[in-house]
């Protein structure tokens, strides 16, 4: 895979995280958002349109079992509601990607969503984002991580 489908990618990743954040703060629904995004908020020519639309439909079709999953791997102190809005957004994009897309690797996922928090945050949050989408990637997916048989 050339370079540029990574970038059509990692843009329909940024992309979906904002439209997850717009939606969160908005209430405006599904298909709407994609409209409006495809329309008018991303470059269709530079950003992976079909996997944009897979990732907001896999973490809406699939939001309740991707938030618990999050506050299962959250410590005491925190809880959903207490996140940020947009790491709530980066949180459920990468969440989805883990546990619905095996054909994309683990660390890519957790790398691609650590590169979008440090789009938005300077502080602890893109480490924040590593540390989380780690360790529930790690349970998710230990046989990727060389982990089968053994606790996380």
């Amino acid at each position: 895979m050339d370079d540029n489908y990574h970038k059509r990618r990692s843009l329909a990743r940024l992309a979906a995280v904002q439209a997850l954040y717009q939606m969160d703060i908005s209430g405006i629904q599904l298909d709407s958002v994609i409209e409006e995004f495809s329309h008018h908020r991303i470059d269709i020519e530079k950003t992976d349109l079909e996997f944009f639309e897979d990732v907001l439909r896999g973490v809406v079709q699939f939001q309740e079992t991707i938030d618990q999953d999050i506050a299962d791997h959250l410590s005491e102190k925190w809880s959903m509601k207490r996140l940020d809005m947009t790491l709530r957004a980066i949180m459920r994009a990468g969440s989805y990607e883990i546990s619905r897309r095996p054909d994309i690797p683990a660390l890519v996922i957790i790398d691609e969503y650590v590169s979008v928090a440090s789009q938005f945050f300077e502080q602890s949050e893109p480490a924040f984002v590593n540390g989380a989408l780690d360790k529930y990637a790690k349970r998710v997916r230990a046989a990727e991580f060389g982990l089968v048989g053994k606790p996380v």
